[in-house]
């Protein structure tokens, strides 16, 4: 299988059909039902600068293949670094003598939903420009001349800039007949600006409002967010929030932007909709969950303005792809429907237990040395289906209330019920109109009454799609990259503290 020409070829060219011969015939001879080959090469490069100059420049690369099986209903997985047919042999060897030696433990066999066999397929994300393509000096150059500029601006004592970049190869073949090979790009280019208020013996900082994004360097260029207008704002924007005043504690109307908007998605909506999670199967990292399966379709998880999609297909969506860890070919679904939970993420063990014909995709493994589990897809808010609302015509509807825009810290309990978020920059909203920043400010809610609140949500051109390079879910802990679309929201008469007065207590 040679694949897609614009996957490297660095890595078309491993013997990848020999391996899988090897592994797959070496499984289905010890008695396997089921097996899978992965073969993965991830690049990794890391650059940081602090006041212009740089920190650390770091390049990693992860190779391996890994072996998963099913023998007498039984999972068992082994990995090696070592591509050769003998590593593969000896590989799946392993992976079966796992499975027989866990057999005794296991209580509930293996039983998965089926999927249409894809003989050599490949998919490659959407970039213009790969990363690895530009040398290293250019991108240290860029990041160089972002900080220059805030360092030069009035009030700005320290600045930090730093760009991870991510691309990852896969190759999965499975005794069924499925092979695919596929590579994918991800980056987060970005800053922050330090002011230091000696006097008052504090500091405030403001970064970048750009999300990482499934895209090339051509993101860091400026092809898909604005850093050059972002560049020039941030230190008017942090040296008006130096001044501005704290907040008072009470109720307000909160028009949310969505760059504060995904974090909350994420912890209330995501991890919570996660079957593993909802049937207590998995708690590492981020507790269970409230939506449990007995409540599917009967859930009242929010206002009717509510529809959360899960989505492996976003163009430009961190958690995009062409086909999961199952061999499943990925697709868009429903979590959330007018406000009532309608569904889960799940994988092709899970989709069987929940009784549905197919997985929706949702199966992901961050490492040739890891096996597979159920991850989150791209988990986002949908907009206005009918008017095209913007953010100004729901700041425009609120008497007394707040815009909350970015994102920092968070709290969340252990069923994804009772939280607090704080954000980047707050804006006093009086008679309709922007009044000022505020400083210190947290809203906390139960998931069910913060989304049973909402009363508006933006149109499509507001909607936007933002996320994380670094979800960690399992024991042993694996990181996945996941993005969250949406648009602005009106959130009426929601609690809000003041964090630096509740810090004191």
């Amino acid at each position: 299988m040679q694949g897609d020409e614009r996957i490297d070829p660095e890595f078309r060219g491993l013997p990848l059909a020999a391996l899988s011969d090897a592994a797959l015939s070496t499984a289905a001879r010890l008695g396997a039902a089921h097996a899978d080959l992965r073969v993965e090469r991830i690049l990794q490069q890391s650059l940081v600068l602090r006041d212009g100059s740089v920190s650390s420049a770091a390049d990693g690369v992860t190779l391996g293949l890994s072996v998963r099986v099913i023998v007498d209903g039984t999972w068992g997985f082994a990995s090696s670094p070592d591509l050769t047919a003998e590593s593969a042999r000896a590989t799946a060897e392993r992976a079966v003598a796992v499975a027989r030696t866990l057999r005794a433990v296991n209580s509930e066999p293996i039983e998965r939903a089926d999927e249409p066999v894809y003989a050599g397929v490949s998919w490659v994300s959407e970039y213009e420009i790969d990363p690895w393509s530009v040398p290293t000096q250019g991108k240290i150059a860029l990041l160089a001349e972002w900080s220059a500029r805030l360092l030069a601006a009035d009030g700005i004592d320290h600045v930090s800039a730093a760009c991870p970049q991510v691309k990852e190869q896969k190759y999965y073949a499975d005794l069924a007949g499925t092979t695919t090979m596929q590579q994918r790009i991800r980056l987060e280019p970005r800053f922050e600006a330090t002011a230091v208020d000696r006097a008052a013996g504090r500091f405030e900082t403001m970064r970048t409002l750009a999300p990482p994004a499934g895209r090339g360097w051509e993101y860091a260029l400026g092809r898909g967010w604005d850093f050059d207008a972002e560049l020039a704002t941030v230190p008017e924007l942090l040296a008006e929030k130096c001044k501005a005043p704290g907040v008072e504690p009470g109720r307000y109307d909160l028009v949310i932007d969505p760059t504060n908007l995904w974090l909350t998605i994420h912890e209330s909506v995501g991890h919570a909709t996660e079957y593993d999670r909802a049937i207590g199967y998995e708690a590492a990292y981020a507790g269970t969950s409230f939506a449990t399966p007995d409540q599917l379709g009967t859930l009242r998880y929010g206002s009717e303005h509510m529809h959360v999609t899960g989505d492996r297909t976003d163009p430009h969506g961190l958690a995009t792809i062409g086909y999961d860890d199952d061999g499943v070919a990925t697709s868009r679904f429903d979590l959330v429907k007018d406000g009532v939970l309608v569904g889960y993420q799940l994988d092709r063990t899970f989709a069987r237990r929940l009784g549905l014909e197919r997985s929706n995709g949702c199966a992901f493994a961050d490492s040739p040395h890891h096996i597979p589990i159920q991850r989150m897809p791209n988990v986002s808010l949908q907009p206005d289906p009918v008017t095209d609302t913007t953010v100004e015509d729901l700041i425009g509807g609120v008497e007394r209330g707040i815009y909350v825009v970015g994102d920092k810290s968070w709290s969340i309990d252990m069923q994804r019920y009772n939280f607090q978020f704080t954000g980047q920059r707050f804006f006093a909203i009086e008679g309709g109109r922007l009044a000022g920043q505020l400083r210190d400010v947290a809203y906390q809610a139960t998931t069910t009454d913060f989304w049973g609140s909402l009363r508006a949500v933006g149109g499509r051109s507001s909607w936007l799609l933002s996320g994380a390079l670094n979800c960690g879910k399992a024991q042993p802990g694996q990181i996945a990259a996941v993005s969250h679309g949406a648009p602005p929201g009106l959130f009426e008469q929601v609690s809000v503290l003041n964090t630096e007065r509740e810090g004191g207590r």
